[in-house]
């Protein structure tokens, strides 16, 4: 399936995109691909640090709400990531050549449009960060 380029669904431009492509999304998750290049924002000489992947995650959860809008005919508007319980990685870097899949999914979402997700990184079949 053909999703829309996530760049149409975030309000980031240019390098602050972080993210790479949608590849599933339904009614209560998304699932973003990110690859690691040399090119890659806050890339140092063999990858990105991991606390970048909590930003991963919120692009993704953007990307989320921005396909949803994308549904209802509706402008995607820019959200803000309120904070996080706990963000956990079992690596120090996401090294060169990786491609790491991010998972989101809805727990709730209130009328006011707040919401909370439950997150993971995966790198091949390895779960990386929560």
């Amino acid at each position: 399936m053909t999703w829309p380029d996530i760049r149409s669904l975030i309000p980031h431009s240019g390098a602050m995109v972080l993210v790479d492509r949608v590849i599933a999304v339904d009614e209560e998750s998304l699932c973003a691909e990110v690859r690691i290049r040399p090119d890659s924002l806050f890339c140092a000489a063999s990858g990105v640090g991991a606390w970048i992947g909590l930003e991963y995650m919120a692009q993704t959860i953007a990307a989320f709400a921005g396909y949803t809008a994308y549904l209802r005919g509706e402008p995607v508007k820019p959200g803000f990531l309120l904070g996080t319980r706990r963000y956990e990685c079992t690596r120090t870097m996401f090294t060169l050549g990786s491609l790491l899949q991010v998972h989101v999914r809805r727990v709730l979402q209130s009328e006011s449009g707040l919401g909370s997700f439950e997150c993971r990184i995966e790198d091949g079949k390895e779960q990386v960060a929560t």
